[in-house]
Protein backbone atom coordinates (compact mmCIF):
# COMPACT_ATOMS: atom_id res chain seq x y z
CA UNK A 1 0.00 0.00 0.00
CA UNK A 2 1.46 3.36 -1.03
CA UNK A 3 1.51 6.61 0.89
CA UNK A 4 -0.23 8.49 -1.94
CA UNK A 5 -3.04 10.36 -0.13
CA UNK A 6 -5.26 10.25 -3.19
CA UNK A 7 -5.27 6.47 -3.18
CA UNK A 8 -8.03 4.56 -1.45
CA UNK A 9 -7.13 3.37 2.04
CA UNK A 10 -8.51 0.40 3.93
CA UNK A 11 -9.68 0.77 7.53
CA UNK A 12 -11.36 -1.88 9.65
CA UNK A 13 -13.49 -1.27 12.74
CA UNK A 14 -13.64 -4.22 15.14
CA UNK A 15 -13.72 -4.92 18.83
CA UNK A 16 -14.99 -8.37 19.58
CA UNK A 17 -18.12 -7.47 21.54
CA UNK A 18 -21.49 -6.75 19.98
CA UNK A 19 -23.43 -3.63 20.91
CA UNK A 20 -20.49 -1.25 21.29
CA UNK A 21 -21.48 0.83 18.27
CA UNK A 22 -19.20 -0.44 15.49
CA UNK A 23 -21.78 0.15 12.76
CA UNK A 24 -22.64 3.65 13.99
CA UNK A 25 -19.02 4.67 14.31
CA UNK A 26 -18.25 3.28 10.85
CA UNK A 27 -21.13 5.28 9.41
CA UNK A 28 -20.20 8.42 11.34
CA UNK A 29 -16.58 8.25 10.19
CA UNK A 30 -17.78 7.78 6.63
CA UNK A 31 -19.90 10.91 6.87
CA UNK A 32 -17.06 12.87 8.47
CA UNK A 33 -14.67 11.83 5.69
CA UNK A 34 -17.22 12.75 3.02
CA UNK A 35 -17.47 16.20 4.59
CA UNK A 36 -13.74 16.50 3.96
CA UNK A 37 -14.37 15.86 0.29
CA UNK A 38 -13.35 12.19 0.34
CA UNK A 39 -15.10 9.47 -1.63
CA UNK A 40 -15.98 6.72 0.84
CA UNK A 41 -17.26 3.17 0.57
CA UNK A 42 -18.64 1.41 3.62
CA UNK A 43 -18.57 -2.37 3.77
CA UNK A 44 -20.75 -4.35 6.12
CA UNK A 45 -18.35 -7.10 7.11
CA UNK A 46 -20.81 -8.66 9.54
CA UNK A 47 -21.73 -11.43 7.14
CA UNK A 48 -23.96 -13.20 9.61
CA UNK A 49 -25.96 -10.21 10.87
CA UNK A 50 -25.72 -7.33 8.43
CA UNK A 51 -27.52 -4.13 9.46
CA UNK A 52 -25.38 -1.23 8.26
CA UNK A 53 -27.71 -0.67 5.29
CA UNK A 54 -30.58 0.00 7.72
CA UNK A 55 -28.62 2.70 9.51
CA UNK A 56 -27.73 4.34 6.21
CA UNK A 57 -31.38 4.41 5.19
CA UNK A 58 -31.33 1.64 2.58
CA UNK A 59 -34.19 -0.63 3.63
CA UNK A 60 -34.11 -3.27 0.92
CA UNK A 61 -30.72 -3.59 -0.81
CA UNK A 62 -31.06 -5.07 -4.27
CA UNK A 63 -27.53 -6.45 -4.24
CA UNK A 64 -25.22 -7.64 -1.45
CA UNK A 65 -21.92 -9.42 -0.89
CA UNK A 66 -23.79 -12.67 -1.42
CA UNK A 67 -24.02 -11.90 -5.15
CA UNK A 68 -20.25 -11.48 -5.34
CA UNK A 69 -19.27 -14.41 -3.15
CA UNK A 70 -21.56 -16.78 -5.06
CA UNK A 71 -20.34 -15.49 -8.46
CA UNK A 72 -23.60 -13.83 -9.47
CA UNK A 73 -21.49 -10.76 -10.22
CA UNK A 74 -17.82 -10.90 -11.08
CA UNK A 75 -16.56 -7.69 -9.52
CA UNK A 76 -16.87 -6.47 -5.96
CA UNK A 77 -17.32 -3.00 -7.41
CA UNK A 78 -20.60 -4.15 -8.97
CA UNK A 79 -22.14 -4.59 -5.50
CA UNK A 80 -21.77 -0.93 -4.50
CA UNK A 81 -25.06 0.78 -3.68
CA UNK A 82 -25.26 4.55 -3.81
CA UNK A 83 -26.69 5.83 -0.54
CA UNK A 84 -28.76 8.93 0.25
CA UNK A 85 -25.56 10.37 1.71
CA UNK A 86 -23.43 12.34 -0.71
CA UNK A 87 -20.04 10.80 -1.42
CA UNK A 88 -20.78 7.52 0.35
CA UNK A 89 -21.29 4.16 -1.31
CA UNK A 90 -22.27 0.98 0.50
CA UNK A 91 -21.55 -2.71 0.08
CA UNK A 92 -24.15 -4.60 2.08
CA UNK A 93 -23.39 -7.70 4.07
CA UNK A 94 -25.22 -10.93 3.37
CA UNK A 95 -27.17 -12.49 6.20
CA UNK A 96 -29.57 -14.58 4.19
CA UNK A 97 -27.26 -17.51 3.47
CA UNK A 98 -25.49 -19.55 6.15
CA UNK A 99 -22.64 -20.36 3.79
CA UNK A 100 -21.96 -16.71 3.09
CA UNK A 101 -21.81 -15.99 6.82
CA UNK A 102 -18.88 -18.40 6.89
CA UNK A 103 -17.11 -17.88 3.56
CA UNK A 104 -14.61 -20.41 2.34
CA UNK A 105 -10.91 -19.62 2.05
CA UNK A 106 -11.34 -19.13 -1.70
CA UNK A 107 -14.25 -16.75 -1.23
CA UNK A 108 -12.35 -14.77 1.40
CA UNK A 109 -9.28 -14.39 -0.79
CA UNK A 110 -11.48 -13.34 -3.69
CA UNK A 111 -12.99 -10.60 -1.54
CA UNK A 112 -9.67 -9.38 -0.14
CA UNK A 113 -8.08 -9.31 -3.58
CA UNK A 114 -10.63 -6.82 -4.87
CA UNK A 115 -10.86 -4.48 -1.89
CA UNK A 116 -8.09 -2.18 -3.09
CA UNK A 117 -9.68 -1.95 -6.53
CA UNK A 118 -12.78 -0.23 -5.22
CA UNK A 119 -13.27 3.31 -6.58
CA UNK A 120 -12.87 5.29 -3.37
CA UNK A 121 -10.24 7.08 -1.35
CA UNK A 122 -11.36 5.34 1.84
CA UNK A 123 -12.99 1.99 2.45
CA UNK A 124 -14.30 1.43 5.97
CA UNK A 125 -15.11 -2.15 6.95
CA UNK A 126 -17.58 -2.67 9.77
CA UNK A 127 -16.81 -6.05 11.33
CA UNK A 128 -19.12 -8.33 13.26
CA UNK A 129 -18.71 -9.48 16.83
CA UNK A 130 -16.47 -12.35 17.85
CA UNK A 131 -13.01 -13.57 16.92
CA UNK A 132 -13.59 -15.97 14.06
CA UNK A 133 -10.65 -16.41 11.69
CA UNK A 134 -12.56 -14.61 8.95
CA UNK A 135 -13.24 -11.59 11.16
CA UNK A 136 -9.61 -11.46 12.29
CA UNK A 137 -8.32 -11.80 8.73
CA UNK A 138 -10.51 -8.93 7.51
CA UNK A 139 -9.30 -6.82 10.44
CA UNK A 140 -5.65 -7.63 9.84
CA UNK A 141 -5.80 -7.12 6.08
CA UNK A 142 -6.53 -3.41 6.47
CA UNK A 143 -3.57 -1.12 7.02
CA UNK A 144 -5.64 0.97 9.44
CA UNK A 145 -7.14 -0.96 12.35
CA UNK A 146 -9.55 0.56 14.86
CA UNK A 147 -10.52 -1.36 17.99
CA UNK A 148 -13.75 0.08 19.37
CA UNK A 149 -14.97 -0.48 22.92
CA UNK A 150 -16.95 1.08 25.76
CA UNK A 151 -16.23 1.44 29.46
CA UNK A 152 -18.23 -1.66 30.34
CA UNK A 153 -16.04 -4.30 31.95
CA UNK A 154 -17.19 -6.92 29.45
CA UNK A 155 -16.36 -4.61 26.55
CA UNK A 156 -12.87 -3.94 27.89
CA UNK A 157 -12.27 -7.68 28.31
CA UNK A 158 -13.55 -8.41 24.83
CA UNK A 159 -11.55 -5.58 23.28
CA UNK A 160 -8.27 -6.81 24.71
CA UNK A 161 -9.15 -10.39 23.79
CA UNK A 162 -9.97 -9.29 20.25
CA UNK A 163 -6.70 -7.37 19.89
CA UNK A 164 -4.70 -10.29 21.25
CA UNK A 165 -6.47 -12.75 18.94
CA UNK A 166 -5.88 -10.52 15.92
CA UNK A 167 -2.20 -10.14 16.75
CA UNK A 168 -1.72 -13.86 17.37
CA UNK A 169 -3.51 -14.61 14.10
CA UNK A 170 -1.21 -12.19 12.29
CA UNK A 171 2.05 -13.56 13.64
CA UNK A 172 0.87 -17.18 13.33
CA UNK A 173 0.27 -16.70 9.62
CA UNK A 174 3.69 -15.10 9.19
CA UNK A 175 5.35 -18.00 11.03
CA UNK A 176 3.33 -20.64 9.19
CA UNK A 177 5.28 -23.89 9.00
CA UNK A 178 7.63 -22.93 11.83
CA UNK A 179 7.23 -25.83 14.28
CA UNK A 180 9.37 -24.16 16.93
CA UNK A 181 7.20 -21.04 16.99
CA UNK A 182 3.94 -22.98 17.23
CA UNK A 183 5.39 -25.20 19.94
CA UNK A 184 6.23 -22.09 21.93
CA UNK A 185 2.86 -20.52 21.29
CA UNK A 186 0.66 -23.56 21.89
CA UNK A 187 2.58 -26.72 22.71
CA UNK A 188 4.16 -25.56 25.95
CA UNK A 189 0.84 -24.83 27.60
CA UNK A 190 -0.60 -28.20 26.66
CA UNK A 191 2.49 -30.05 27.83
CA UNK A 192 2.27 -28.42 31.26
CA UNK A 193 -1.28 -29.33 32.05
CA UNK A 194 -3.14 -26.77 29.98
CA UNK A 195 -1.59 -23.55 31.27
CA UNK A 196 -2.28 -20.34 29.44
CA UNK A 197 -0.62 -19.64 26.14
CA UNK A 198 2.77 -17.89 26.62
CA UNK A 199 2.82 -14.16 26.08
CA UNK A 200 4.26 -12.71 22.91
CA UNK A 201 6.87 -10.93 25.01
CA UNK A 202 8.06 -14.30 26.36
CA UNK A 203 8.51 -15.66 22.85
CA UNK A 204 10.24 -12.47 21.78
CA UNK A 205 12.70 -12.74 24.68
CA UNK A 206 13.32 -16.40 23.86
CA UNK A 207 14.15 -15.64 20.23
CA UNK A 208 16.41 -12.76 21.27
CA UNK A 209 18.56 -15.30 23.11
CA UNK A 210 18.31 -18.22 20.70
CA UNK A 211 17.46 -17.08 17.17
CA UNK A 212 18.23 -13.48 16.13
CA UNK A 213 16.60 -13.90 12.70
CA UNK A 214 13.27 -14.90 14.20
CA UNK A 215 13.63 -12.15 16.77
CA UNK A 216 14.01 -9.61 13.96
CA UNK A 217 10.98 -10.99 12.11
CA UNK A 218 8.76 -10.99 15.18
CA UNK A 219 9.94 -7.53 16.22
CA UNK A 220 9.11 -6.17 12.77
CA UNK A 221 5.64 -7.75 12.83
CA UNK A 222 4.88 -6.20 16.20
CA UNK A 223 6.19 -2.80 15.15
CA UNK A 224 4.09 -2.84 11.97
CA UNK A 225 0.87 -3.81 13.74
CA UNK A 226 -0.72 -0.37 13.49
CA UNK A 227 -3.62 -0.24 15.93
CA UNK A 228 -5.83 2.67 16.93
CA UNK A 229 -8.29 2.78 19.82
CA UNK A 230 -11.63 4.55 20.02
CA UNK A 231 -13.59 4.64 23.28
CA UNK A 232 -17.31 4.98 22.60
CA UNK A 233 -20.28 6.13 24.73
CA UNK A 234 -18.14 8.14 27.16
CA UNK A 235 -20.25 9.59 29.97
CA UNK A 236 -17.69 10.86 32.47
CA UNK A 237 -14.05 11.84 32.80
CA UNK A 238 -13.52 8.65 34.74
CA UNK A 239 -14.37 6.65 31.63
CA UNK A 240 -11.33 8.03 29.84
CA UNK A 241 -8.92 5.98 31.93
CA UNK A 242 -10.28 2.79 30.37
CA UNK A 243 -8.57 3.58 27.08
CA UNK A 244 -5.31 3.93 28.99
CA UNK A 245 -5.90 0.49 30.51
CA UNK A 246 -6.07 -1.09 27.05
CA UNK A 247 -2.96 0.78 25.96
CA UNK A 248 -1.06 -0.43 29.02
CA UNK A 249 -2.13 -4.06 28.54
CA UNK A 250 -1.07 -3.99 24.89
CA UNK A 251 2.29 -2.42 25.68
CA UNK A 252 3.13 -4.69 28.60
CA UNK A 253 1.87 -8.04 27.35
CA UNK A 254 1.62 -7.83 23.55
CA UNK A 255 4.57 -5.48 22.92
CA UNK A 256 2.55 -3.29 20.56
CA UNK A 257 1.98 0.45 20.77
CA UNK A 258 -1.68 1.30 20.10
CA UNK A 259 -2.66 4.95 19.80
CA UNK A 260 -5.83 6.47 21.18
CA UNK A 261 -7.64 8.04 18.25
CA UNK A 262 -10.52 9.56 20.15
CA UNK A 263 -13.25 9.46 22.77
CA UNK A 264 -16.81 9.53 21.47
CA UNK A 265 -19.31 10.87 24.02
CA UNK A 266 -22.62 9.23 24.76
CA UNK A 267 -25.23 10.83 22.51
CA UNK A 268 -28.91 10.64 23.45
CA UNK A 269 -29.89 11.31 19.85
CA UNK A 270 -28.48 8.03 18.59
CA UNK A 271 -31.16 5.62 19.79
CA UNK A 272 -34.16 7.61 18.45
CA UNK A 273 -32.40 7.86 15.10
CA UNK A 274 -31.83 4.11 15.02
CA UNK A 275 -35.51 3.53 15.81
CA UNK A 276 -36.43 5.73 12.85
CA UNK A 277 -33.76 4.07 10.66
CA UNK A 278 -32.18 7.39 9.73
CA UNK A 279 -28.54 8.38 10.22
CA UNK A 280 -28.16 9.78 13.73
CA UNK A 281 -26.09 12.75 12.58
CA UNK A 282 -29.00 13.93 10.41
CA UNK A 283 -31.52 13.40 13.18
CA UNK A 284 -29.60 15.52 15.70
CA UNK A 285 -27.94 18.48 14.02
CA UNK A 286 -25.87 19.39 17.08
CA UNK A 287 -24.62 15.88 17.72
CA UNK A 288 -21.75 15.76 20.21
CA UNK A 289 -20.77 12.38 18.83
CA UNK A 290 -20.46 13.69 15.27
CA UNK A 291 -18.33 16.63 16.42
CA UNK A 292 -15.81 14.16 17.83
CA UNK A 293 -16.03 11.90 14.79
CA UNK A 294 -15.18 14.89 12.60
CA UNK A 295 -11.97 15.25 14.61
CA UNK A 296 -11.23 11.53 14.42
CA UNK A 297 -11.68 11.67 10.64
CA UNK A 298 -9.06 14.40 10.43
CA UNK A 299 -6.71 12.20 12.46
CA UNK A 300 -7.49 9.24 10.21
CA UNK A 301 -6.57 11.24 7.11
CA UNK A 302 -3.28 12.27 8.70
CA UNK A 303 -2.46 8.69 9.70
CA UNK A 304 -2.99 7.38 6.18
CA UNK A 305 -0.07 9.53 5.07
CA UNK A 306 2.11 7.37 7.32
CA UNK A 307 0.64 3.89 6.90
Amino acid sequence: MTTDETRMKLWSIGGGKGGVGKSLITLGLGVALSRLGKRVILIDGDLGGANLHTLVGVRYPHITLEHFLTNKVSRLEDTIIETPLEGIGLICGADDLLGVANPSYTQKIKLLDQLEQLPAQYVLMDLGAGTSFNTLDFFNYCSGKIALFTSQATSLQNAYGFIKSALYRKVSREFAGDDEFFHLLYGEGEARGGKSIPLIKDILNYFEDTNPEKWVLLTRLLRNFHLFLVLNMVQSKGDLKNADIIVSLCQNYLIIQPEIMGYVPFDAGVEPAMDQTIPFFLYQRKSKAMAVLDQIALRLVEETKIL
